[in-house]
Formats: structure tokens, C-alpha cells, sequence
């Protein structure tokens, strides 16, 4: 039901659907010190070097010397259970600001080591989005192998599920039966009692995640998990970050960038997201890109013979897209599963995981054409796999991470359904199609159990080497004005434009892409500033 600011790669939304895709002070502060130089042949786990290397540009930890145990901790590898990848678990402090308390978390790593041949660079961290994405599923079903052979030749491929996701201690909520009604709730409410149903569907998500993980909501803040990312750098040998973050990553990565800025090596962002804006606005930004993503499907789909939704004009596709909702609306289309009919909640969730990337639109007719004539088993299962809800009914904790993450780091979009009365109108201006829905869906940080620590600002890495932003200007959930905006935030920031749909750029395809950031990741030569690449581009 809760589609909002869920911010993921392509990869790992359509998985499951079987689409995978191909702050400041001066050096000497008190910091515990990093370890390894660029390029070294220190492998990963050798904990700091002797010598030692202060990074200077360090926003000040309190007790800085409490955390140096932390840093200086070793990893023990193991078989993962996954050919080629080996596991670990780091510790961190529960809360930054008490490392001394004695209680910490758990931190899941993995790695691919480089493969040779060439002179090893040291780890390329990768984060996949969310917040709530799994970095390890990730890193072995994707990033590990699919990445472009010469990166992964010269880079150990690292990954961690970030506190309170997945293989790390976790944020908990509902049980599988309770998330599969949460799902199946109306988020378009048409009348009183719908609005009481939704805002009680809220509260009781709320108060479970508060009953099962009060320990770690208050410590799950996009701050505490880049501060998580500096003990990995530092536990795995590297002086510098270098790192590839997608969609919400990109967050991840330029809150590191600020903090840490004299510990940045190579940074890609990819499928931006902009600090600066309140989470009202990410929300409506966002579903205005689920428009823009839907208008490139309705004027390809207009052109299709098997499009369900018609052909000719694609605001014809667009309309009739409504009058599918509103007729599941009135009466949801049997899925096979008699506790699991198809609903508007439901085809609206899976109707958006199609649109992450192109590929996925004759999936997403297909599924839609089965919905229309009675069957809605592969849109539900489109929906499913962007809960990351298994054929046994339980759910992975995504959308528990993704509530909790977010409703730490900004206050709420909305203070109650009032608000979101308030807001119906230029929801609805953004989309015609989504808007409402995506409104109202807004509205889930208001209960939430914990206070946001965190506030919209801009984020500048003042003192850091290039970062490469990167945008793609259809992008459905990180819309392109996004990259924009973070690139023109941080002082190195160099914005690579994709001309084109889908949600993130690096690796789906684009030779000119993939040559540019290569290119910086493996010689530090960063892609002029505002250079855009076209669909159609060869390597250059």
C-alpha cells in the first residue's frame, strides 16, 4: 500500500518478478584513524595500518576515542553459502552518541574479492537504494557479477545491509497475514469510514514496528548508516570511500560526502535524490516522475497490438488505466488466492514496480490484459515483488526499514488526513493517475513512534574530490530536477545525464554511461560537467 519514497534500483524491484536486470574539523582531531592508502595491496579485514592516517575534514563524533575500538576491529570471512562470495558481520555503536553504552548492532558485509588481472583499487562499496534494499541481495544477484568486468577486475565488490535491514539487526512490524491485509487496505478512501480504515491501518503499523523494535527505531537515520559506512571503510583497509550508491544510495552517499568529506574517494551517485527538499515535496516530486514514467509507457503501450488499455491516443490509455482502478476499486479480480484479491491498493503497487524500467512494460500489458479479463495473479504478483513478499507469505522487512528510515530522517509530509485533504489538488495536478493514492500514502509518518532527527538541508562535501551525480530524465522515482539540484549542491558535484526512461542509468545499457563512469571509477577522471548521453550512444 505504501509506495511513497520507496526508492530502488531496477534491479531490485523486477527480481523477483523474473526481469533481472543485465561535520568539520582539522586533521589530528581525535578521530579514530583510517587505515590503508588507495591502491594498496592491504587485503580487506586487516583492520588499520600501523602507521595510521588522520582524515582531516571530519565532522567531530562525541567520544571519538570510545569509537576507536570500533575501528579497529577486525572481519572474520566466510563462505556465504553463494559461489564466490564471502561474508562477515561488523559491530557498531547503537547509538553514535554513547559508543561507550555497551549495546550495538549488528552490520551484514559481504564481498566478491577482485578478479584480476590489474593492479587492485581497493573496495567499491555499491548500495542498491531502499531505504530498506537489501546491499547483500543485491551485491550477489547483481552488482557482484553484473557490473562491467573491468571494475569488478580492479575492485573488491563490497556491500552491507545498512542497521535495521534484512541479515543486519532488522526493524520488525507485522507478520506475514498482518502485512498481507496492510497491503490490501484502500488508499483512495471515498468516504468516512474508508479515511478511519486507513489512518487505523497506519497506527497499527506504527505501534507494531514500536512493540517489536523499539531498541533501534530511534538509531536508524540515514547519519547513523553513513556513519556505519566509515567503520566499513575503515575495517576494510581503505583510506578512502569509493562507492556507487543508487536512488536512495545516492542519499546514503552524499550524507557521507558531508561528513566525511576528506575520506572521499570516488563517489557515484546515480538515480539522485535532492537533501534540500522536505518530504512533502519528495512525495509530490516523486509522483509526478510516476506520471512522467506512465505517459512513456501509455504512448509506447498506444502503439502495441496487445495493449490492453487501447490504442491511438495515450491519454485514452491513461483514462482507461482510471476506469481499471475504479472498477477494482468497486470489486476486486480473483488472484487465485481467495485472502488476496486484487484491489486498487494492490494493481496500483503493481502497476508502479512495472514502471521502474522499460523493460518491464510487456510484463506490465500482459499483466495488465490478465487483470481484465479476470485474472489478477501477475499483476499481484508485479506487487508482490515490490513488497519482496515470498510464495510462503512472508515478507522481507523493506517496507519496515523503509517507514522507519524515513520517518527518522525528515518530519512528516502530513499531520493527519486534513492535511492530505489540503494537498488532493496538486497531488492530482502531479498525476491524474497516481496522485491521490500517493497522497494519501503520504500520510504514514504521522504515527510514527519515534521523532525525526533529521531535516531537509542541503548537502555540500565542502573540501571533497569529484562526484559524479548521475540522471536520467525520465526517471519514474528520482526525478531528473533531483540530480540537478544535488550536483549543483555539493561543491564537486558533476552532473552525467541519461537521456531516457527507467529509474537509475549505470549498467542498463547505455555505452556512453558506462564508459564515463568506468572511466572515473578505475582512473579517477571524472565525466565533464553536464555531459548527457543518449539512448542510441556507442562507447566514446
Amino acid at each position: 500500500m505504501d509506495t511513497s519514497r520507496l526508492l530502488r534500483t531496477t534491479g531490485t524491484v523486477i527480481a523477483a518478478a523474473g526481469l533481472l536486470l543485465s561535520g568539520c574539523t582539522s586533521g589530528g582531531s581525535g578521530e579514530p584513524r583510517a587505515s590503508a592508502t588507495p591502491g594498496s595491496s592491504s587485503q580487506a579485514g586487516s583492520g588499520p595500518a600501523s602507521a595510521g592516517y588522520t582524515a582531516p575534514s571530519v565532522r567531530p563524533s562525541p567520544d571519538p576515542v570510545a569509537l576507536r575500538p570500533y575501528y579497529d576491529q577486525k572481519l572474520t570471512w566466510r563462505d556465504c553459502g553463494v559461489p564466490g562470495f564471502q561474508c562477515s558481520t561488523m559491530k557498531a555503536p547503537l547509538d553514535y552518541a554513547s559508543p561507550r553504552s555497551g549495546q550495538d548492532v549488528d552490520i551484514a558485509v559481504a564481498r566478491r574479492k577482485a578478479t584480476g588481472p590489474g593492479k587492485r583499487l581497493g573496495s567499491l562499496v555499491v548500495n542498491p537504494g531502499g531505504p530498506g534494499g537489501s546491499g547483500i541481495g543485491y551485491l550477489q544477484a547483481y552488482a557482484g557479477i553484473g557490473y562491467p568486468a573491468p571494475v569488478r577486475a580492479q575492485y573488491d565488490m563490497v556491500s552491507f545491509d545498512p542497521r535495521g535491514v534484512d541479515r543486519s539487526t532488522p526493524v520488525e512490524c507485522l507478520s506475514g497475514p498482518a502485512m498481507d491485509k496492510f497491503t490490501q487496505v484502500d488508499q483512495t478512501p471515498d468516504d468516512a469510514a474508508e479515511r478511519t480504515r486507513l489512518v487505523a491501518a497506519f497506527k497499527e503499523f506504527a505501534a507494531a514496528c514500536k512493540e517489536r523494535s523499539q531498541r533501534i527505531l530511534p538509531h536508524v537515520s540515514t547519519v547513523d548508516a553513513a556513519r556505519d559506512m566509515d567503520l566499513l571503510r575503515a575495517v576494510l583497509g581503505d583510506e578512502k570511500l569509493t562507492y556507487v550508491g543508487a536512488s536512495y544510495g545516492t542519499f546514503l552517499g552524499a550524507t557521507y560526502a558531508d561528513l566525511f568529506p576528506g575520506r572521499v574517494g570516488r563517489l557515484v551517485l546515480d538515480g539522485a535524490m535532492d537533501p534540500s527538499r522536505p518530504a512533502l515535496d519528495l512525495n509530490r516530486d516523486q509522483t509526478a516522475g510516476f506520471e512522467t514514467a506512465f505517459n512513456a509507457f501509455a504512448e509506447d503501450c498506444a502503439q502495441q497490438s496487445d495493449c490492453p488499455l487501447g490504442t491511438g491516443d495515450p491519454k485514452a490509455v491513461a483514462a482507461r488505466l482510471k476506469e481499471f482502478f475504479a472498477k477494482v476499486d468497486a470489486q476486486p479480480v480473483p488472484t487465485g488466492d481467495a485472502r488476496r484479491p486484487l484491489g486498487e491498493s494492490l494493481a496500483t503497487t503493481g502497476v508502479i514496480a512495472a514502471l521502474y524500467d522499460e523493460s518491464a512494460w510487456p510484463q506490465l500489458r500482459e499483466a495488465l490484459g490478465s487483470a481484465m479479463s479476470g485474472d489478477g495473479a501477475p499483476l499481484l504478483a508485479l506487487a508482490d515483488s515490490y513488497y519482496e513478499r515470498g510464495p510462503d507469505g512472508t515478507y522481507a522487512n523493506l517496507m519496515f526499514a523503509n517507514a522507519a528510515v524515513n520517518c527518522i530522517d525528515q518530519p512528516p509530509a502530513f499531520s493527519g488526513p486534513e492535511a492530505v485533504d489540503a494537498a488532493l489538488a496538486s497531488f492530482g495536478k502531479a498525476s491524474p493517475v497516481f496522485g491521490e493514492g500517493l497522497a494519501w500514502a503520504s500520510l504514514n509518518c504521522a504515527y510514527w513512534p519515534v521523532k525525526a532527527t533529521g531535516t531537509a538541508k542541503k548537502l555540500t562535501a565542502k573540501g571533497a574530490p569529484p562526484i559524479v551525480v548521475v540522471g536520467t530524465t525520465r526517471d519514474p522515482a528520482t526525478p531528473y530536477k533531483w540530480a540537478q539540484a544535488l550536483a549543483g549542491q555539493l561543491e564537486s558535484g558533476t552532473l552525467l545525464t541519461y537521456e531516457g526512461d527507467g529509474h537509475t542509468a549505470y549498467g542498463r545499457g547505455s555505452d556512453c554511461i558506462d564508459t564515463s563512469i568506468n572511466r572515473y571509477l578505475l582512473e579517477g577522471r571524472a565525466p565533464e560537467d553536464g555531459k548527457r548521453c543518449e539512448p542510441s550512444d556507442a562507447t566514446r
